[in-house]
């Protein structure tokens, strides 16, 4: 089956050995995913809100360039280093997602890659 890999160009997916997404077949698969900016600098440090909102907006446009779109979305996963964030980090993503309502995981973790983040976000899609 013909694989399609999306990166964003970071130093870190040949050097770690991955790709922001992933698609083969229908399947759109996006690895876990921090809110940075486009020289790979942490956004909005220690802001669960900005955080989420800036992270689904990369786990969306790695969908749409493998060949997908927002209401492709059948599961996320929320990894927030603080339980108590989310309302905020729930709220960004009701808005986001409106009427499509994946499939949606929280869980608290007890950090992630950098101190400055505070959320990283996972998708699947399913591309009819």
């Amino acid at each position: 089956m013909e694989r399609q890999r999306v990166t964003t160009g970071t130093e870190w997916e040949p050097h770690v050995g991955y790709s922001r997404a992933v698609r083969v077949g229908d399947r759109i698969l996006v690895s876990g995913t921090t809110a940075t900016d486009d020289d790979g600098n942490p956004v909005a440090p220690g802001d669960p809100e900005a955080q989420t909102r800036r992270a689904l907006d990369i786990v969306v446009d790695a969908i749409e360039e493998a060949g997908g779109a927002r209401e492709d979305v059948v599961r996320t996963r929320m990894y927030v280093t603080d339980a108590d964030d989310w309302e905020a980090v729930g709220e960004v993503h009701g808005e986001f997602f409106g009427d499509v309502r994946p499939a949606a995981t929280l869980v608290e973790v007890s950090s992630l890659v950098e101190p400055e983040y505070v959320v990283e976000v996972e998708a699947e899609a399913v591309v009819s």
